[in-house]
């Protein structure tokens, strides 16, 4: 039987089997993490060169549009080349770096996530202490711990997945590299060791849910207590992007990797790889500007400024 020695290279599923599926699909790809690095790209720029926006919600942002763009960096190229070429090959280096990539930027993500839950908690539940419990060294060392965290988490599956001998083969039912999937190729004994770490991750990571959610409750009920229409409508403003992010976020990879074995199938499971992995790190954008006046403000200000440049080289 073949250990994970022996394995040179890893076959990804492919999205079709014609070669207009493949183009049409390399397509949708590309317009999505276009949209991504433009999306993404824009509140870096925004946030790093508007001072109004150096504030510790903002900051937080940028650490997720970063993320973001990371995690998309990761499955979409890899996928996009596959499909141009007509391939399905990946190194088992290269498999190896992109789970370790796709767990470190999720897991950080999620970390993040939970920081901006308690940002907008202080912010809107103890708004006199927001200056003292968020100031920008403790917003740095929360950010280092979230990025952290996430590194740690992709140390350890990384290592515990890649050292079980695969007696399966070596064709992976996904368009990326992922965990689960790999298992699949390991033997039956050896599974359990990583299955026992990925039950053990689902606890902690229901335990830091249930504290995102009780701080939305609290959030909530401080935001209906207001007496001014208008601060309430502020309030929702800035809690409900991050609250859609996390819905979002959080619904797609659950029902990944938590669906019962009685749903599951190729092409279920890669919609829904799709949707918790190149989705959102397009969309995340377009929810955070939606309802934020500022980062609107900044982003006009930025698009008039980059308008400004372009003419002003296009007359010389």
């Amino acid at each position: 039987m073949p250990n994970s020695s022996s394995v040179s290279e890893f076959l990804l599923l492919a999205f079709a089997d014609t070669r207009e599926l493949q183009l049409l699909h390399f397509g949708l790809f590309l317009g999505i993490y276009l949209a991504a690095l433009l999306g993404n790209g824009l509140i870096l720029t925004a946030v790093a060169c508007d001072h109004h926006l150096h504030t510790p919600m903002y900051f937080f942002l940028l650490n997720l549009a970063l993320l973001d763009l990371g995690s998309i960096s990761t499955s979409a190229p890899k996928a996009m080349a596959n499909a141009l070429w007509d391939t399905r090959a990946i190194s088992y280096k290269g498999c190896v770096a992109q789970v370790f990539f796709l767990v470190f930027f999720f897991g950080s993500e999620y970390s993040l996530l939970i920081t901006m839950a308690y940002d907008r908690y202080v912010a809107i539940c103890k708004p006199l202490h927001y200056g003292s419990l968020l100031g920008s060294r403790a917003c740095a060392k929360m950010a280092a711990a979230a990025w952290g965290s996430g590194s740690l988490y992709a140390v350890m599956h990384t290592a515990n997945t890649f050292s079980l001998p695969l007696c399966q083969g070596n064709a992976v039912d996904q368009f990326f590299c992922e965990i689960p999937q790999i298992l699949k190729l390991s033997c039956s004994d050896a599974y359990l060791r990583e299955g026992r770490l990925i039950m053990f991750s689902a606890c902690l990571t229901t335990v830091c849910f249930v504290f995102i959610v009780v701080s939305y409750v609290q959030i909530f009920r401080a935001v209906l207590r207001m007496p001014s229409e208008q601060g309430r409508h502020k309030a929702f403003s800035m809690c409900l992007p991050h609250l859609a992010v996390v819905s979002l976020f959080l619904s797609t990879v659950m029902f990944a990797h938590l669906k019962p074995p009685s749903v599951s199938s190729p092409s279920l499971d890669l919609v829904v790889s799709f949707l918790y992995s190149v989705v959102p790190p397009a969309v995340n954008p377009l929810i955070y500007s939606m309802r934020n006046q500022e980062l609107k403000d900044a982003l006009r200000k930025l698009m008039t400024l980059l308008e400004r440049t372009i003419l002003q080289h296009s007359h010389l």
